[in-house]
């Protein structure tokens, strides 16, 4: 049986301070949780994953290339680099794998300038507004879009 490569859920800027940071907003789930939450759906489909979190633009990039060859999806939470980051869209345009936007907030109920995304339009889709759910939400759609079935 061959091994499906694992799913590379990568975290941007600040979102090491979920649980503590503007909770009323992200909610009380710390990013331990989420990757908990995570690798438990990714192991109903015989999943792997790979949980990475980072501040920092050029280690976000350095994933994404990684998971070019050592990947099956990617499902990237870029945070405030959403909305900035040229760079990242870039390197989401480089995969011949899916890559899937998740947000744990709706940033079009939020401030205008959260309404542009530069990573949506290098993703396959995107999932926002529903909390931690988001990324389970997130993990169900990678698995169907690789044709993993959960067991």
């Amino acid at each position: 049986m061959m091994m499906i490569q694992p799913l590379y859920v990568l975290n941007g800027p600040n979102l090491n301070l979920l649980g503590t940071r503007e909770p009323e907003i992200y909610g009380y789930h710390t990013l331990a949780d989420v990757q908990t939450a995570c690798e438990t759906r990714a192991a109903t489909y015989g999943l792997s994953v790979v949980f990475h979190q980072s501040n920092h633009e050029g280690e976000l990039i350095d994933w994404i290339h990684e998971a070019r060859g050592q990947g099956s999806a990617v499902i990237l939470n870029a945070a405030g680099l959403t909305h900035t980051s040229i760079a990242l869209h870039d390197a989401l345009k480089t995969l011949t794998i899916p890559a899937i936007e998740v947000h744990l907030s709706n940033p079009h109920r939020r401030e205008a300038f959260r309404h542009l995304s530069h990573i949506s339009t290098a993703a396959h889709g995107v999932i926002a507004g529903f909390g931690m759910k988001s990324y389970v939400l997130a993990v169900e759609a990678a698995a169907d879009l690789i044709g993993a079935t959960s067991a």
